[in-house]
């Protein structure tokens, strides 16, 4: 009888590539909770960047004034601001290069979300109805590039590095990302694998040029392709592009019930809201509708956000006017 033969036991390069698949296998998995690090950005920008607290001053004085004195949403404008996207998918991994279906699912979700055509919007609660906000942005992939020249709007970067951090590496070619386009000119949207949960994260109008847009985590962009559930309906990007046009988090940030997103329309809540909460979910005393927890700018699961309310418009296009005019003089011409 022959003897049975002895189970090979796995060299080490066996056991580097398995240890590798095991990576690859845990990165794909979308973060379990949403967590977004723009307010890390925020205040990192504050304490790097002299003289930035002073231009987010008077931005935060201007907004205040402008919006009091007019209270028009859309700033008078007779047309929809177009804000030109250029998205810089950084990629290892063949998984990592989403798709250009899957940067357009984002596009369209970002237009519906902004516009109030989202079909899910009949779903606010019959007490904020009245107040659900159409902010008369549009977004669209930028066809003529900084040279002058055709582009798809969508710009592929082969990278070495198996995730990015919130340290802005991603913003440039030098440490394994990609360089801005100019900022006031184009929505720089990074898309990558990002490290320590975070689903994305944005810099807020008045800081530095280069680092000046939005990053998002690979498999929580658009609707389509690699992203995973329950962030799989592209409404991360739609949160942080509400931070890169000056939005703050519904809850103000502060666990005491005194912090503010400095909108009048929205109720002070004390803590974000996660998962799919059950209306109404009372905090700080607001009841008896309590949280806004179906805002965009809440931590909640994608198919649980889906409004922005008037006075976050009115922010909005006061962001625009003020911080981002280059979109109000140029956004048709670089898109069309």
């Amino acid at each position: 009888m022959a003897k049975s033969a002895k189970t090979a036991k796995p060299g080490k390069k066996a056991k580097r590539a398995s240890a590798a698949n095991k990576t690859e296998a845990a990165t794909s998995d979308g973060p379990p909770r949403r967590k977004c690090g723009a307010m890390v950005s925020y205040y990192d920008m504050l304490e790097n960047n002299p003289g930035t607290r002073q231009v987010l001053g008077n931005l935060e004085a201007a907004t205040r004034s402008r919006t009091i004195a007019r209270g028009v949403a859309d700033e008078g404008r007779q047309e929809p601001v177009i804000i030109p996207v250029v998205v810089h998918v950084v990629h290892r991994t063949a998984a990592e290069k989403i798709s250009a279906a899957q940067v357009k699912s984002q596009i369209e979700v970002l237009n519906k979300d902004f516009n109030a055509t989202n079909p899910d919007i009949a779903g606010v609660p019959a007490p904020w109805s009245g107040i659900a906000g159409n902010a008369r942005i549009r977004f669209a992939l930028a066809t003529v590039n900084p040279n002058g020249k055709k582009t798809t709007g969508i710009v592929y970067k082969k990278s070495s590095k198996m995730r990015f951090s919130q340290d802005d590496g991603v913003k440039f070619s030098a440490k394994g990302g990609a360089d801005a386009w100019p900022s006031d000119r184009y929505l720089n949207i990074w898309v990558c694998n990002l490290g320590d949960g975070l689903l994305g994260y944005a810099q807020f109008p008045g800081g530095p040029a280069n680092t000046d847009g939005v990053v998002i985590l690979n498999t929580a962009f658009g609707t389509i392709g690699s992203v995973v559930a329950p962030f799989n309906l592209g409404r991360t990007t739609t949160h942080e592009v509400g931070h890169w046009l000056n939005l703050r988090h519904i809850w103000g940030d502060t666990e005491d019930c005194s912090g503010s997103d400095f909108i009048g329309d929205t109720p002070t809540q004390q803590f974000p809201n996660r998962g799919v909460p059950s209306f109404p979910h009372a905090s700080c005393g607001n009841g008896p509708n309590g949280d806004m927890f179906m805002n965009y700018m809440d931590y909640v699961d994608d198919a649980a956000m889906f409004m922005f309310t008037k006075g976050q418009v009115d922010r909005m296009q006061v962001a625009v006017s003020l911080a981002r005019p280059g979109f109000i003089a140029r956004g048709k011409e670089l898109t069309s």
